[in-house]
């Protein structure tokens, strides 16, 4: 089922793009996810527009699509992803690389259940849930050391992208499980579905869910010298066209900060 609305997700995010591609000039173009990408997209759209800029916002719910889409020209840019996610992507993508073109927010990562209140009752041989985007594997890892669940080794390095769980982890007195075999946008829905005893889930998809990452979090992770930075991407031969500056100079704005601090109350941090 989660394969077949996947599927159904990509077609229509293909079909919207595909409708929107004959744009013009006075039209940027940006793939996002819903939220935050999405709701801080659409409260910029007025100051564009006062740029003399009409902004189509191109909303999925799948990872893998949007670089490959902006790469190839079928919008302008996308605002989803961290800089790990995209430094990833480009390693694997030589010929089609993208280009950080700003550098936005963070939404902390947090550590939620159902049924477990505090980090002191979590039981041994818990089950904890991660997403199945190794470009997160040691962001997670190091939200388990920080809560004192696990002890990494002196060579853990956050933003590998090739973690090994038995040799990284080198102390796990509770003998935590870890599972790693939902995608990002199925978090949510495994954990109303009790398919583990914690859960691993980024704050935009907290938020879809209806969470309050600082509220029903168990623990968070600190947004200090995070390098997990939700940025804009463009081909970096349009980093100085007219409509990514355009684009990059409103969401720079004291006033787009502004709204992401009374919006998401800490659950999202402007960079």
């Amino acid at each position: 089922m989660k394969k077949i609305i996947y599927i159904i997700t990509l077609m229509l995010t293909i079909f919207t793009i595909s409708a929107c591609s004959n744009s013009n000039e006075s039209t940027i173009q940006v793939i996002a996810t819903s939220i935050p990408h999405g709701e801080i997209l659409e409260f910029a759209r007025p100051y564009l527009k006062e740029k003399g800029y009409d902004l189509e916002i191109i909303i999925t719910s799948d990872y893998y699509f949007p670089n490959p889409a902006v790469a190839a020209g079928d919008a302008d840019a996308n605002f989803f992803q961290h800089v790990p996610f995209l430094s990833k992507y480009n390693t694997e993508n030589p010929n089609a690389q993208l280009s950080i073109a700003a550098y936005i927010h963070i939404e902390p990562i947090g550590l939620y259940s159902k049924s477990i209140t505090s980090l002191a009752s979590i039981p041994q041989g818990a089950t904890i849930l991660l997403s199945n985007s190794v470009s997160d594997h040691g962001r997670a890892l190091n939200l388990l050391q920080s809560a004192g669940l696990i002890t990494l080794s002196s060579t853990f390095d956050i933003l590998s992208t090739t973690q090994n769980f038995n040799e990284v982890i080198t102390s796990n007195p509770k003998q935590l499980v870890l599972r790693t075999d939902v995608a990002p946008d199925f978090l949510i829905s495994a954990y109303n579905s009790n398919e583990a005893d914690l859960y691993i889930i980024n704050s935009n998809y907290a938020l879809e869910g209806g969470l309050n990452p600082l509220e029903d979090s168990i623990f968070i992770e600190s947004t200090e010298n995070n390098p997990y930075v939700n940025i804009v991407a463009a081909l970096e031969s349009k980093l100085e066209s007219a409509k990514i500056k355009a684009l990059i100079e409103v969401l720079s704005l004291p006033a787009v900060k502004a709204f992401i601090e009374s919006q998401y109350e800490g659950s999202v941090i402007p960079a």
